[in-house]
């Protein structure tokens, strides 16, 4: 038999942010959680390694789902083409250790678990069948139509990430949440995750950014570090701009307005 879960914690997007990292999981209802599941993105970033280590000495606890910047890592690591734009992933890939590759080799795309008030939920990265499609809080109908294609009608909840926008909404009768990002947020700064069971809730934990972009730049060697927390931990990036970057690849016209 299935044990219901009656809280799960969710975290997207970490990007190898250990300072945003650590203030979720000192969260009391993260703490709480009967599990915690990781939808993607977990390494890229100025730490990688420390995350790992933080995150795999929490045991099975999480339950963990390879995100397209996981699986980009792995192909650079392997001497495979690296045409991530983003300079620090090739510098993270390298940063892992033998048995940091071995874990995310084995990450699956997608998990379901049971969780009480919500039922059978699918925990992916981007869409349920790919890794970096993107689905936006306004994409039309048909695209997600589109990205549910195969879904068994037990799934009533699909959990994803890869936008680093937190939304939550109804589609096709199926509820879609977007926890937003821990480590690199767009649109608004702190470190955003979600919790879950018996409903949804969006949550967002605040943390001293600047104290954090001073430990990482002193704790990380990545030749770019200063400018990278600074641009990211203080979400310069708005989410306006981010939905104008990513609405034509949800398949619209154009992109918003």
């Amino acid at each position: 038999m299935v044990t219901m879960l009656n809280r799960v914690a969710v975290l997207s997007d970490v990007h190898g942010v250990l300072p945003a990292l650590e203030a979720v999981l000192a969260e009391p209802d993260v703490s709480a959680a009967d599990r915690i599941v990781l939808t993607g993105d977990i390494t890229a970033g100025p730490q990688p390694a420390e995350v790992l280590d933080l995150l795999t000495g929490l045991g099975d606890r999480v339950v963990w789902v390879k995100g397209n910047a996981d699986r980009e890592l792995l192909q650079c690591r392997q001497g495979m083409e690296c045409s991530v734009p983003d300079a620090i992933a090739p510098w993270a890939a390298e940063q892992l250790r033998d048995d940091h590759v071995a874990l995310l080799e084995k990450l699956p795309l997608s998990v379901t678990l049971p969780v009480r008030g919500l039922g059978t939920v699918l925990f992916c990265h981007a869409t349920p069948r790919d890794d970096e499609e993107v689905v936006l809080v306004d994409s039309r109908l048909e695209r997600w139509a589109e990205v549910f294609e195969g879904l068994g009608p037990d799934v009533g909840t699909v959990v994803c990430g890869h936008t680093h926008m937190p939304f939550a909404r109804l589609a096709h009768g199926r509820l879609v949440v977007n926890p937003g990002s821990v480590g690199m947020p767009y649109g608004r700064a702190g470190a955003h995750w979600a919790l879950l069971g018996p409903g949804v809730e969006l949550r967002s934990t605040r943390y001293d950014a600047d104290a954090a972009c001073a430990r990482v730049a002193r704790e990380s060697a990545y030749p770019g570090v200063v400018e990278w927390v600074d641009y990211y931990l203080h979400a310069r990036a708005g989410d306006a701009e981010a939905l104008q970057v990513f609405g034509p690849r949800d398949g619209r016209a154009s992109s918003p307005s």
